[in-house]
């Protein structure tokens, strides 16, 4: 049995313990300006200061609270959810529940604090998880299992082909929904690879992360993992989907397409942008209905018409063109014998004239080179100006409007089934999962109103 107060002491403690409460308990605060606060009484690390009391709101923050500054505190409801024994009996399969499989693969949504040094450690378990997200409970029956527990920029496609074998297992057990918990930094890559690996998907596999770690009272991860099982259970469509905070408010999520969504703000909670595509639909967080945005999308198929092509190639480089690249960087790759490079080149697709010599040795040895933007919106078009010409002409093989990372995958994906050059062009330029746009409109370019502070 757990300690019913974990993470209080002294005069706190025994306030609460006079009280007669327990992690859980829905308590009604009042503040010494009146304010009154409603929420669920939360566990809190031992080292965090010992006069602070932690509420969850029921808009999924966590905020602490100074005792001295209470005037009363008032029980509402009682439910326990500190106990171990009760957590892991809430992710037991109960029969006529939707079964939600969480596979846990690391990144700050499975993370906390480590109070000593302020670092975020990845040492949380999903079923920790649900210890702070009580609101799951009611939506399924979870089977949680931690593939892994790694740092984002640590996952390699090796990593990729353990989550997608794991999904295809999950799928043939007969599960309602999959939810795969990760690191944001590179959650767009592995959402991209899901995506070509297993197609023709019978539900949503929604890839969820989060900004803040769990333990944090400005913490996304309550939400954003509330909002992806929604997905993964409600949603229409059958593709790899990013589901995270649409604003930097607890209003909505956005569940994005798992080959065109980036993290474009290192730090904000609505970091996850969808590019050259609008999101699929949003989740709304109060009454946890989910409203479609996109009618371009990939319908739920039956489970026997799933396609599953797992492996990926790990000999598959990207290149930034930049003023001043040097040749010498192709040619290493070409020395080292990898099988495919992705330039993320400038403008409509170009790279330094002066480096064409070196691509065209790359593809006459073997290796496939692929074409993308770095301007992040918009397609590549190799017709326009010389440069561009010269390079189709040497064989380089332009990548429409693919994020250069989903290109990346993409390319490490079709290199496993096929080496020869002209099958490699005809399935990089082949619309698998809705990875190229063919029409653009003008809502898919995100534009910022930026409103100068007056003087």
């Amino acid at each position: 049995m757990n300690d019913p107060l974990a993470g209080y002491k002294g005069r706190v403690r025994t306030l609460l313990e006079a009280l007669g409460v327990s992690i859980g308990c829905k308590l009604k605060i009042v503040v010494e300006n009146s304010r009154v606060i409603y929420g669920l009484l939360m566990p809190k690390h031992e080292l965090s200061h010992p006069d602070i009391i932690v509420l969850k709101l029921d808009n999924g923050y966590n905020i602490g609270i100074d005792a001295n500054k209470i005037t009363s505190i008032d029980v509402v409801e009682c439910r326990k959810i500190g106990d171990r024994e009760e957590v892991l009996k809430s992710t037991e399969i109960s029969k006529g529940n939707p079964i939600v499989k969480i596979l846990g693969c690391g990144g700050t949504i499975a993370s906390k604090v480590e109070y000593e040094t302020g670092a975020v450690k990845p040492a949380m378990t999903p079923e920790e998880l649900m210890e702070l997200i009580p609101e799951l409970r009611g939506l399924a029956s979870y089977d949680v299992e931690v593939l892994f527990n790694i740092l984002s920029e640590d996952m390699t496609p090796r990593h990729w082909e353990i989550m997608a074998r794991n999904v295809l297992k999950a799928i043939n057990g007969g599960v309602n929904g999959v939810v795969i918990t990760h690191g944001t930094d590179t959650m767009s890559y592995s959402a991209a690879a899901i995506a070509f690996a297993l197609r023709n998907l019978p539900m949503p596999i929604a890839f969820v992360g989060a900004q803040r770690s769990s333990d944090r009272p400005s913490t996304d991860a309550a939400l954003n993992l509330l909002a992806a099982v929604v997905t993964t259970l409600k949603a229409p469509f059958g593709e790899s989907v990013v589901v995270m905070h649409s604003t930097p408010s607890d209003i909505e999520t956005y569940i994005h397409r798992g080959v065109k969504v980036r993290k474009l703000h290192s730090s904000r909670r609505d970091a996850f942008q969808s590019v050259n595509d609008l999101p699929l639909a949003s989740v709304d967080l109060l009454s946890l209905k989910i409203n479609m945005i996109n009618d371009r999308f990939l319908p739920r198929r039956k489970p026997e018409e799933l396609i599953a092509k797992i492996d990926f190639d790990d000999r598959v480089a990207i290149i930034k063109a930049y003023p001043g690249i040097q040749s010498e960087i192709i040619d290493y790759l070409v020395d080292k014998k990898f099988h495919g490079i992705v330039i993320e080149g400038t403008g409509l697709g170009h790279i330094g004239s002066y480096t064409i010599e070196s691509l065209k040795r790359a593809i006459e040895e073997g290796i496939a080179v692929v074409m993308t933007t770095q301007t992040i919106f918009g397609r590549v078009n190799m017709n326009v100006y010389t440069t561009g010409r010269k390079l189709l002409e040497i064989g380089v093989i332009p990548g429409e409007d693919m994020l250069t990372e989903t290109a990346y995958v993409k390319l490490s994906w079709v290199l496993a089934q096929t080496k020869d050059l002209r099958n490699v062009r005809d399935m990089m330029l082949t619309n698998y999962v809705n990875e190229i746009n063919p029409r653009h409109i003008a809502e898919i370019f995100m534009k910022f109103d930026i409103k100068l502070p007056k003087r």
